[in-house]
C-alpha cells in the first residue's frame, strides 16, 4: 500500500514513572515537563509551518494529552481521532490499516508509545520486507516520514532536548559579537 502522505510520528511527552497496575498506567497523565515538551513541539511545528489534515492518537491519557496540547498550540480545530493500533501493544498490520483510513490526507500526525512507534517507523523505512531499521524515539521525539515511496523515507527526527537547545540559542542575540574600535 503506497500512500501520498507525509507522516509525523510523535512519541507522547514525559508522563512520569510507569505504574505497576496496568489500569492506573493507562490513566497516567503528563507531568509538568511533558506539558512543556508539548509547547516546544507545537512551537517547532508552527515555526516550520505544518498544517495537519488529521491527528490520530493512542487512546491512553498521556498520548491524548500530548496530541491535544500540540493541537491547541498549532491551532488544529478538528477532532483528534483515537486508535487502538497506537497503544503500546499495537501491531504493525493494524497501524497500516489505520494509515489506510487516512489515505486521502496529505499530512498526518500520529501520537503513541514506544516500543511500537519506533518499530512502526523502522518497518516503514526498511528496504526489505520483514527487516526493521532501528529508530530511537525519546519521549516527545518527532519523526517526519514520506510514506509515498517504498521504502518510506525518513525526512527528519527531532527531540525536545534539541528543540530546547535551539530555543535557548535563538533567544540570545543572533548577531555575531565583533570588536570594533
Amino acid at each position: 500500500m503506497i500512500l501520498p502522505m507525509i507522516l509525523y510520528i510523535l512519541r507522547h511527552a514525559s508522563a512520569g514513572s510507569r505504574r505497576r497496575n496496568p489500569l492506573f498506567d493507562r490513566r497516567r497523565g503528563l507531568d509538568r515537563e511533558g506539558k512543556q515538551q508539548c509547547l516546544l513541539i507545537g512551537a517547532y511545528l508552527n515555526a516550520i509551518g505544518v498544517n495537519f489534515d488529521a491527528i490520530v492518537s493512542s487512546p491512553l491519557k498521556r498520548s491524548l494529552q500530548t496530541a491535544s496540547l500540540v493541537a491547541t498550540e498549532i491551532g488544529f480545530e478538528q477532532k483528534i481521532a483515537a486508535d487502538a493500533s497506537l497503544e503500546p501493544s499495537g501491531k504493525f498490520a493494524d497501524f497500516e490499516t489505520m494509515l489506510g483510513k487516512h489515505a486521502g490526507q496529505e499530512i498526518v500526525l500520529v501520537v503513541g508509545h514506544n516500543p511500537n512507534l519506533s518499530q512502526f517507523a523502522g518497518a516503514l523505512i526498511s528496504a526489505q520486507r520483514g527487516a526493521r531499521a532501528n529508530l530511537r524515539l525519546r519521549k516527545g521525539a518527532l519523526a517526519r516520514i514520506d510514506v509515498s515511496r517504498r521504502p518510506a523515507q525518513l525526512l527528519g527526527l527531532v527531540d525536545t532536548r534539541a528543540l530546547r537547545q535551539f530555543q535557548a540559542s535563538v533567544a540570545k542575540s543572533s548577531r555575531r559579537k565583533t570588536s570594533r574600535k
